[in-house]
């Protein structure tokens, strides 16, 4: 009797202890698919900034960020595009003359920022094969019409994709490809000027 009675218990344990097995194993199942299903619901609603917030969420933009607010452009670089923004640096506005940027900056200067802001504008969304294409398939120089009116030329030194603008400036891209929901932007070091 006593030997039936272990016997019993063992069975007894190795029936609960399997039915707490394939319920540990469904619910683990079961938070994989709710995990999974997260994980798809994220991917859809998390998108890629427009240009301004692109610009925003980058330190080495914050001199441009300020320029396009002075110049009531965040709405219009926020908008669908879509646009190529050759995007100067920090580095690229501190190249200007001592009090330029501080000068621009002025509600009085509204006019003149957003002429030179716009001059680095392209409209359509030109990734950096795009434009290093175009400038080959024009004997090396390929010039394209900016948001403010005038143009500027491309072409390539030693590989880089370089702009040359109305007054004969150039500036270097020196980080290309930055992807934004509403276009691209191509880094430069150097603030090209509209005539």
């Amino acid at each position: 009797m006593n030997l039936m009675k272990i016997i019993s218990a063992f069975a007894l344990v190795g029936v609960i202890t399997t039915s707490c097995g394939q319920t540990k194993k469904e619910a683990s199942d079961a938070m994989d698919e709710a995990s999974t299903e997260v994980m798809e619901v994220v991917e859809q609603t998390v998108e890629t900034p427009n240009i301004v917030g692109v610009a925003a969420g980058n330190e080495n933009f914050t001199t441009l960020v300020a320029a396009v607010k002075a110049a009531d452009l965040v709405a219009t670089l926020s908008s669908e595009g879509p646009f190529t923004v050759f995007a100067p640096t920090n580095d690229a506005f501190a190249k200007l003359p001592a009090g330029t940027v501080e000068g621009l900056l002025k509600p009085e200067s509204k006019g003149t920022l957003t002429a030179v802001l716009t001059y680095h504008v392209v409209a359509g969304k030109f990734e950096a094969a795009a434009v290093i294409d175009a400038i080959n398939k024009n004997n090396g120089k390929f010039e394209v019409t900016t948001v403010q009116g005038g143009m500027i030329t491309l072409s390539l030194n030693d590989g880089n994709v370089m702009l040359t603008d109305a007054k004969g400036g150039t500036a270097t891209v020196v980080m290309a490809d930055v992807a934004a929901s509403n276009g691209v932007i191509h880094a430069i070091d150097t603030v090209v000027m509209p005539q």
